[in-house]
């Protein structure tokens, strides 16, 4: 054979297995992708081998402590709760708080020290800009990216909802009990309904009531449709019924209520839109700017009227934010 004849046949099998090495990657990320659309959470926590009761205690958050906290902090706790939820993340509300009232503090004493190497004065307006800049940094960034991480899943279990219903309904046509029903929810539908009703069902199993652990997850995501989902189930508990028709109606109601709220959201989102922009950049561009360039803060800071000024900045922002947030609030 020929040194030209080997070259070639050398080149079509570094294609070929150019080729196969490619075809290889690509299936095994079509598969995975594939596992992921259709497997949840707590599916996937499974078949890594967890135990059902380790399961529970992972997907299920704990907001005894929230609920227990009275006055403005306890509020603010729970409200951080379910920010945490909506996200999916497990870490507890008190430790987040804790770490974020660390940043604030480490980022504090760290602007301070070098805004003192660089020869700025510690005044009442100094430090009011820098522990504006440290509470900007340190819980407004990191509470703004969780919120809009948890109105996005908050927005599709509401999409999956509807669906969720009519898998139960064909479930209870075809024979099943309710917690069988329930059961054929946790695999056949993805994250993060699936895993929630996965909750439902695991609490069931390790012997809370159905209606109760129902309840507990309504209240976890406060969804008029879960509460009237609810609602059903202790009504035709209690009067009996043809629970699978209730549903498919409720069903009905749900898409039909649905489709009306993607109109007025499809109208109102220049006013929404405009309110994200209104609320977010004001942080945000304060943020990148001190970042950027301290001097433009730090070189006016020291004046006497530094602090009249950017304290009724901050409470003008406060009063805009709460106003434009009531005013985009929308109940359908």
């Amino acid at each position: 054979m020929t040194l030209a004849a080997l070259r070639i046949l050398a080149l079509i099998l570094i294609f070929a297995a150019t080729l196969l090495a490619v075809e290889g990657v690509l299936s095994w990320l079509r598969n995975r992708r594939g596992t992921e659309r259709t497997v949840n959470k707590r599916l996937a926590m499974i078949a890594s081998g967890f135990d059902r009761s380790e399961i529970l205690n992972k997907l299920r958050r704990d907001q005894s402590d929230a609920l227990a906290i009275p006055g403005t902090f306890g509020m603010a706790l729970r409200q951080i709760e379910r920010t945490l939820h909506g996200a999916g993340l497990a870490i507890p509300a008190r430790r987040l708080l804790a770490m974020m009232i660390g940043a604030v503090v480490l980022i504090f004493v760290v602007i301070a020290t070098l805004a003192g190497l660089a020869g700025h004065g510690m005044t009442p307006g100094t430090i009011l800009m820098i522990a504006t800049f440290a509470v900007a940094t340190g819980f407004g960034v990191p509470l703004m990216i969780l919120s809009r991480i948890s109105d996005r899943r908050r927005r599709r279990i509401e999409e999956q909802f509807p669906t969720a219903l009519d898998v139960f309904v064909r479930g209870l046509r075809a024979g099943h009990p309710i917690a069988a029903a329930l059961d054929l929810l946790t695999v056949e539908m993805p994250d993060p309904i699936g895993s929630e009703f996965g909750i439902v069902v695991d609490e069931v199993t390790y012997g809370a009531d159905l209606r109760d652990a129902l309840q507990n997850m309504a209240d976890r995501w406060n969804m008029r449709d879960m509460h009237m989902f609810v609602v059903c189930l202790a009504v035709q508990s209690e009067t009996g019924g043809n629970l699978a028709e209730i549903l498919e109606n409720l069903s009905r109601v749900i898409r039909e209520r649905a489709s009306m709220l993607m109109k007025v959201r499809a109208l109102s989102s220049e006013g929404r839109m405009t309110a994200v922009i209104l609320t977010s950049l004001p942080v945000l561009a304060f943020v990148g700017l001190f970042l950027l360039n301290p001097g433009f803060y730090l070189d006016v800071a020291a004046d006497p009227a530094f602090i009249i000024g950017f304290g009724g900045l901050i409470l003008l922002y406060a009063i805009g934010f709460y106003s434009i947030r009531r005013m985009i609030d929308l109940k359908v």
